[in-house]
């Protein structure tokens, strides 16, 4: 796996997530992005690293969809077509997700070598859980 950077996207595993969602119609995107973070959600106390970053890229995604998100996903590394509107049962998965993937039994949380790029990593996630966690009047 090449891992490039902490954000999102900076991984071949995102990558070929964010592939994976061209093509599909709206349903088929929206199961794609609730497997994601079921597979975190539902693994027992280890959670696979390939998981992680999945509903990483997922959980962005999902937050850049929502209104006056300060997430805002790179043209080179979304999707090319626009994401369609999204249930709000799915951003309550997201959050569940995120929460699991910044625990000790994360594979990706515990993975890091050097410990800036842990912090950044961590600071990255939370951001945004951030931008899931406000409330929309939408």
């Amino acid at each position: 796996m090449g891992t490039w950077g902490t954000g999102p996207f900076d991984s071949d595993l995102a990558a070929d997530f964010v592939d994976e969602l061209e093509g599909l119609t709206h349903q088929q995107v929206i199961d794609v992005l609730e497997r994601a973070f079921h597979r975190v959600t539902d693994s027992r106390e280890r959670v696979d690293g390939g998981d992680g970053a999945e509903a990483i890229a997922a959980g962005a995604l999902v937050a850049s969809t929502l209104p006056d998100s300060p997430i805002v996903i790179d043209p080179d590394d979304g999707p090319a077509e626009p994401l369609p509107a999204l249930p709000a049962s799915l951003r309550a998965s997201a959050k569940s997700a995120l929460h699991r993937v910044l625990q000790d039994g994360s594979e990706m949380a515990t993975g890091w070598m050097d410990s800036g790029d842990a912090d950044q990593w961590r600071q990255e996630v939370r951001q945004i859980l951030q931008a899931l966690e406000t409330p929309s009047d939408h």
